[in-house]
């Protein structure tokens, strides 16, 4: 792992691939300060990297259409600059975002089974869960 996130840190920009997008890749090159690049499309398939990119606040890194995701593609392979503010971005923020914050989500998925057991003991059918927020970090 350490020697591939070193490999993908040397890239300026991660293009994401249609019609189904990275997922893990994805995470991993965010994590290695890469920026990503991604059209949204209609499937589950076709938008996990949106959902990535929107959780570290990279939203305008998703575009909508093949057009959109050339114009700027060409867009920021020109602005090298602008790149390395968004590397930057990623490499100084990046312990700080929820997604890859794991022990967060292993006290909300413990907090949420606690739920489902107490559901299923008090003789309540299955539902939704809502996991609120047990500290200020949460």
């Amino acid at each position: 792992l350490p020697d591939h996130l070193a490999r993908l840190s040397l890239a300026d920009l991660f293009l994401d691939t249609l019609p189904c997008n990275a997922h893990t890749t994805a995470s991993d090159a965010l994590w290695a300060g890469v920026p990503v690049l991604t059209c949204a499309g209609r499937s589950f398939a076709a938008r996990v990297a949106a959902s990535v990119l929107r959780a570290v606040g990279l939203a305008q890194l998703v575009v909508t259409t093949q057009a959109n995701y050339e114009a700027l593609a060409v867009t920021l392979a020109k602005q090298p600059k602008h790149l390395a503010q968004i590397k930057n971005y990623l490499t100084e923020n990046r312990r700080d975002f929820r997604l890859f914050d794991t022990p967060r989500y292993v006290r909300h998925l413990e907090s949420a089974f606690v739920k489902i057991v107490e559901r299923f003991r008090a003789g309540l059918g299955p539902d939704h869960v809502v996991v609120a927020a047990s500290r200020a970090t949460d």
